[in-house]
């Protein structure tokens, strides 16, 4: 098993940034990518960022130049960083992480509230 914990979900203005920052329980399960999504009230969850234990990097197109996503595989985890926001951006903003155990699987977090507004 698992267990993703987010943190920095916050009320910012356009324009502000946040640091999202995830991490993983200790495990003797193998995590490979690690990423963000995000759940905006209407839409469907959507791909945010995504990182591998390489450290290669993958970005939704309406957030490249914005955000980054950075990761330290010894300690498991994988930071957000999100600059310009927008109110569009306003989501609730899960880290997920895929894992080699018995099986593989994709592991969530609870989410992480972010409203951009003034």
């Amino acid at each position: 098993q698992v267990q993703l914990v987010e943190s920095g979900g916050c009320l910012v203005q356009p324009g502000g940034s946040l640091r999202l920052s995830c991490t993983a329980s200790k495990t003797v399960f193998v995590i490979n990518a690690m990423g963000w999504y995000r759940h905006a009230p209407g839409k469907q969850r959507e791909l945010v960022a995504e990182i591998t234990t390489a450290c290669s990097k993958r970005y939704a197109d309406y957030v490249k130049g914005r955000l980054t996503i950075t990761r330290e595989n010894a300690e498991n985890t994988a930071d957000l960083q999100m600059n310009s926001l927008k109110p569009e951006d306003t989501a609730v903003y899960y880290c997920n992480a895929e894992a080699t155990g018995p099986l593989v699987l994709d592991y969530w977090g609870q989410g992480t509230q972010v409203t951009v507004s003034s």
